[in-house]
């Protein structure tokens, strides 16, 4: 059966997997109980199952793309994919690891931007990649606004001990 699934679909699927294990490295935990958030803030048992649904859709996007992409034409989708699940897999740390609601900030943006750009590229060679790409934009918006309001709610979030 696995001689089914093309190999290289599963370096998508590593690849989203290295993200997913910096989110669940640097969780939460009480410093962010600590917080204060907006009455809007998702219930904490929503995060990994929205994630672990984005995850796939997030690998097999790239894997479309890949596929769709004319043969030596294939960088700059992938280059595009690389970029946001690597800046993916700097929000966790930055605004967990360090503490740094601020710095999440920016991080979040360049990450939302990413998705943006690489939907914008992956809709010249695939509808499929890129509509693929549309719910974790969505995500990714929620969580922009989410980390702005504990920014700003908490603007020496760096200081609290716990």
């Amino acid at each position: 059966m696995l001689d089914a699934v093309p190999w290289s679909l599963f370096v998508f699927v590593a690849a989203c997997f290295g993200a997913a294990f910096t989110g669940a490295y640097f969780q939460p935990g009480k410093w962010y109980e600590a917080l204060d958030k907006p009455p809007w803030n998702p219930p904490n048992w929503m995060f990994p199952v929205a994630w672990t649904i984005l995850y796939g859709m997030i690998a097999a996007a790239g894997w479309f793309a890949l596929q769709a992409s004319p043969p030596g034409e294939a960088f700059l989708p992938m280059a595009a994919w690389a970029l946001q699940i690597v800046l993916n897999a700097t929000w966790s740390p930055v605004f967990f690891g360090l503490r740094r609601p601020d710095l999440g900030m920016i991080a979040v943006v360049a990450l939302w931007l990413s998705i943006a750009f690489c939907i914008a590229i992956f809709a010249e060679v695939s509808t499929l990649a890129a509509g693929l790409m549309v719910p974790y934009l969505v995500w990714v918006s929620i969580a922009t606004a989410l980390n702005w309001s504990v920014w700003r709610r908490n603007p020496n979030a760096h200081d609290i001990r716990v």
